[in-house]
């Protein structure tokens, strides 16, 4: 069965000819050695994919009777640690930990709330939450309400849930239903009944969203962006437009699509082909990664999260996304702004210059 956490659009793989003892065995010498091989450990964990590096750890531990991870940390240090630490821990535990990480000690980083809750799907969100009580033997929930508060401790309890509709099949009389329910609760009357907002946006799936936002459109005449803009404020303000970020960059493809169609193509087959140009995801994340690159100071935070999990999804994309929008390339933004193991193991990670 093919894994949630992986896409088509990494730019890390399987390794082929992979041997989990081998590579385990290499590492150890890597890390005993007098001095640490830095190169042979960035070429053995930026070559193979998350599930063979958890086969790695398995031989690792069973072989030396000691946690890689443990061992990295006792070897390494700075950005680069966190970075290796990072490749070899799963998925879900790795999105569990930085999510505890942004809620921990004085403020809460609402920007990686907001990032991971609204760019992992439904299946990715319920092995997160697994993760995070088997880890912090606390629920994702009660530590997402004891950190943040109001509607937008709302919207993110509702997507930590991960009851988001993941089906293709759009519905146009809902989208009509629901468009108008979103007029009503914002442009339509005094004050905003958010909790319409959270609950449209928080549930319903992208292709269905699509849908809903052009009849918002028509009803409004206004764009679903500038009333969230308008009608909205705070964080709760900044999810919303973080779940809707990435639809106005593929709409337009969309639309193109439709008017190179047959103009018989019947009124559920235009539907299938608005559902071609769902969400862009890789849009909004290459604007993180602008974010954490650009000014003084890199966020490593951000850097590191986005790299390792985008790895085997959509890190094509998002390179692509990047150079489109700010005109030089991701490889290039890593390399002016990072040093040393660190820069080359991220550049790695990269896969290559646009």
């Amino acid at each position: 069965m093919a894994s949630i956490w992986v896409g088509h659009r990494g730019t890390v793989r399987d390794y082929p000819d992979f041997s989990p003892s081998v590579d385990a065995e290499a590492i150890q010498k890597a890390i005993r050695g007098i001095g640490t091989d830095e190169k042979m450990l960035i070429s053995i964990l930026t070559e193979r994919s998350n599930a063979q590096r958890q086969l790695i750890v398995k031989e690792y531990q069973a072989a030396y009777g000691k946690e890689l991870k443990d061992d990295l940390k006792g070897d390494l240090s700075g950005h680069f640690e966190h970075l290796m630490v990072a490749l070899v821990t799963p998925p879900a535990v790795f999105d569990a930990k930085q999510l505890k990480k942004s809620m921990k000690g004085a403020g809460t980083n609402e920007d990686a709330l907001i990032e991971i809750l609204t760019t992992r799907t439904s299946r990715q969100m319920k092995d997160i939450s697994q993760a995070y009580y088997t880890v912090y033997k606390k629920s994702l929930g009660d530590d997402i309400s004891s950190e943040t508060s109001g509607d937008f401790r709302k919207a993110l309890l509702t997507l930590a849930d991960g009851r988001r509709d993941e089906s293709l099949k759009v519905d146009e009389h809902l989208a009509k239903q629901d468009a108008q329910i979103l007029y009503k609760a914002g442009e339509n009357r005094w004050g905003t009944d958010e909790d319409k907002f959270t609950e449209i946006l928080c549930l319903r799936s992208f292709p269905q969203l699509k849908l809903t936002f052009d009849e918002y459109r028509n009803i409004s005449q206004k764009d679903i962006v500038d009333s969230i803009k308008g009608e909205l404020s705070g964080h709760f303000e900044d999810l919303l437009l973080a779940i809707e970020m990435g639809f106005h960059h593929v709409a337009q493809a969309g639309r193109e699509l439709l008017s190179s169609s047959n103009p018989s193509t019947s009124a559920s087959q235009s539907v299938g082909i608005t559902v071609n140009c769902v969400r862009n995801t890789p849009a909004f994340l290459a604007e993180r990664l602008h974010r954490a690159l650009k000014g003084i100071g890199t966020d490593e935070f951000t850097l590191n999260r986005i790299m390792v999990s985008r790895s085997e999804i959509d890190l094509l994309d998002i390179r692509t996304e990047f150079k489109k929008h700010y005109g030089y390339s991701l490889y290039s933004a890593i390399k002016s702004d990072t040093s040393g193991d660190y820069e080359i193991t991220l550049l790695k990670i990269c896969g290559g210059d646009d």
